[in-house]
């Protein structure tokens, strides 16, 4: 039998460029951005946890983005050639790179603000720790980005009975995009920490699926921790499964050492992605 590839990778990409078209803060720790132009066309949606490397102008003089007057440089190349491009970009304009969630694609003419296509971002704000929070929050319409399609990390297996998704809430769009594409005969529970209790987002009611809203309520707690030990602590199904989980690095790593040396879980049926680690500028 094949061996399962790790990750599902879109059939062909490009680095495609597009331009802010709303920013919306949707939560206490959420600010929505929508990006749009035709060059999104070349991305395929994939559902699930697709996800993207996102190339955001560096701040400008006096905090205006360089998008808004100069040229956003991006690599030419999609295929293993671009980054080594991406580093040759002299460094004083350089974009920001980071990787982001797919919340929502809307095809050309079914958009929400114009007849190209759309993408929506879900950036989670943690203040002014990092780059891509600092410019989301001060997106206009008009600033340029560029694109790099990356596929899925969510990739089950086709025994599993059951799935554990986990998550901060860098990784919430991820989640929320798993079960809006998820059949409605999936099993899973489902751990989602969140800073605000205004931060949970609606999401398909699936009979056999649970969703577990942890409210980080101490502000100065670790994020992670409390979906760690909640699920540490879980009495969960039985049976073959999948987990897929992602956010704070000690949460992704704690989580995957738990599930494999304490219950049993087989390494290859757990996707793991540390979205950003406490202490370093990930956002």
């Amino acid at each position: 039998m094949a061996k399962r590839s790790k990750f599902v990778k879109p059939a062909t990409r490009s680095v495609a460029t597009a331009e802010v078209v709303a920013n919306k803060r949707i939560s206490p720790s959420f600010i929505r951005i929508t990006i749009a132009g035709d060059e999104l066309s070349t991305i395929t949606p994939m559902g699930a946890d697709q996800w993207f490397r996102i190339f955001i102008p560096q701040a400008g003089h006096g905090e205006i983005p360089q998008s808004r007057h100069g040229e956003l440089r991006l690599p030419s190349a999609a295929s293993a050639l671009w980054y080594a491009q991406y580093l040759r970009i002299p460094k004083d304009v350089r974009p920001i790179l980071r990787a982001y969630t797919v919340r929502a694609y809307r095809a050309a003419g079914a958009g929400l603000f114009g007849e190209t296509p759309e993408i929506d971002i879900d950036f989670a704000f943690h203040g002014d720790i990092g780059p891509a929070s600092a410019w989301a929050e001060n997106a206009a319409s008009g600033d340029k980005v560029g694109v790099l399609d990356e596929g899925l990390i969510y990739n089950p297996g086709p025994d599993a009975t059951w799935q554990l998704l986990v998550g901060d809430e860098s990784a919430l769009p991820a989640i929320l995009g798993i079960l809006d594409s998820a059949p409605t005969d999936l099993r899973a529970e489902v751990f989602i920490e969140i800073p605000h209790v205004d931060d949970k987002q609606e999401h398909p009611e699936l009979a056999g699926v649970n969703v577990h809203w942890l409210v980080r309520e101490n502000p100065q707690a670790k994020p992670g921790t409390l979906a760690l030990e909640t699920v540490r602590a879980a009495e969960l199904p039985t049976g073959p499964s999948y987990t897929f989980v992602g956010g704070e690095q000690a949460l992704t790593t704690g989580l995957r050492r738990h599930l494999v040396n304490d219950r049993n879980f087989a390494k290859q049926d757990i996707s793991f992605t540390g979205f950003w680690r406490v202490g370093h500028a990930a956002n």
